[in-house]
């Protein structure tokens, strides 16, 4: 029989293991107008691994709502009541900006799958502890715009939510399409939750720009791009990165045929040639959700947080090696070795981080893309 000093030896050594194991807190918009981005970034945490370089990992799950108010009240809970070592999420930009404070007050990394490069740009006191796994805006406005001079596009008409995620889209977009000689002669917003934007479609229409950009996400990117359809616009009609999901077409049909984006290239994954080395990582988180969730069901949005996964896959057995799960040297040390990521390939593309650039991705990261027929199609050169 032990001793009651033998007992509480035993007991202490099985706290310190179970101590040990890695907690990571996620927050996804699994609800609310933001879900079709969400869900998937939810159902992906199931693809991740339980075991990384000899630690079990937990995955603690909340959903916001498509809510800020609520993402910050669930990343408190996870930071207080879990004492998570690293944070997945937000699925809004909103959200993420809401979070920022606590996340740098409790000097934990967060693997953030939002689109807007306001979150990690420029690095501060706060932002040093944001890590970001979607291309950013300047990325992706880039090759749009290629694509815009090289089609004869001049003048432009601009519809984009009125939060930060369209806000910053049109300080960047703005600022590089006028650099390339584009005018926007029409700028207007909407709000997430709106179920009618004809009133800022009629304005845009009334403009005669060659070509529209939408700033939007998920299903709501379908609404202006509808009324434009609707009102007789016969332009090109771009979209944000934001829509890079079969969703947006399953929700928007006949309509958002021939729409443009540009985007990783998850979407287009067979077409990418065998060299390019994204391909089978692509194919292979395709295999693993489909596999899972059904033929058909894959997003660009989860393959965000899946790339989180690896980034973290990556980092963790490097952090061990300096600090304990569970301790605030974990989590320091974590965060550096996550800066310090060199050529990880991703399902959305290459990271490679400094400290200047918690993004990391470069051209290898995008692609233009078309709807045609139904389906996202690499467009040729």
């Amino acid at each position: 029989m032990l001793s009651r000093f033998s007992l509480l030896a035993a007991l202490l050594v099985l706290a310190g293991v179970a101590q040990a194991d890695i907690k990571i807190g996620v927050v996804a918009s699994s609800t609310g107008p933001t879900a079709v981005v969400g869900i998937p970034q939810k159902n992906t945490v199931a693809l991740l691994p339980n075991e990384i370089a000899g630690q079990k990992i937990e995955y603690i799950v909340l959903d916001d709502a498509s809510d800020p108010t609520n993402a910050v009240t669930g990343v408190k809970k996870l930071l207080a009541e879990h004492k998570v070592d690293a944070l997945i999420g937000p699925t809004t930009t909103p959200a993420a900006l809401a979070i920022l404070d606590f996340v740098a007050e409790s000097k934990t990394p967060l693997l953030t799958t939002v689109g807007s490069s306001s979150v990690v740009l420029p690095i501060d006191d706060k932002k040093k502890w944001v890590f970001k796994t979607t291309q950013n805006d300047d990325l992706i406005a880039e090759a749009v715009i290629a694509h815009m001079t090289a089609n004869g596009v001049k003048t432009l008409g601009f519809i984009g939510f009125n939060d930060p995620y369209g806000e910053n889209w049109f300080k960047v977009f703005g600022g590089l399409a006028e650099k390339a000689g584009l005018s926007i002669i029409a700028n207007e917003r909407f709000s997430r939750t709106d179920q009618s934007v004809t009133g800022q479609v009629l304005k845009v229409i009334a403009a005669r720009p060659d070509a529209v950009f939408i700033a939007a996400t998920g299903g709501p990117a379908v609404l202006p791009q509808a009324g434009l359809q609707e009102k007789g616009y016969k332009g090109r009609i771009y979209q944000t990165h934001g829509v890079a999901t079969n969703d947006f077409i399953r929700l928007g049909g006949k309509v958002v045929e021939g729409t443009l984006m540009a985007g990783g290239p998850l979407l287009a994954a067979d077409d990418l040639p065998n060299s390019n080395p994204i391909k089978a990582v692509a194919l292979g988180y395709i295999k693993a959700y489909e596999g899972r969730y059904g033929v058909g069901t894959m997003s660009t949005f989860g393959a965000n947080t899946w790339d989180a996964g690896l980034l973290l896959q990556k980092a963790i057995p490097l952090a061990l090696k300096k600090a304990k799960p569970g301790m605030p040297e974990f989590r320091v040390a974590l965060r550096d070795v996550l800066e310090q990521s060199k050529e990880v390939v991703g399902a959305q593309g290459v990271f490679n981080m400094t400290a200047q650039n918690h993004n990391g991705m470069d051209q290898r990261s995008r692609v233009m893309m078309t709807v045609k027929g139904g389906k996202w199609v690499l467009l040729k050169d």
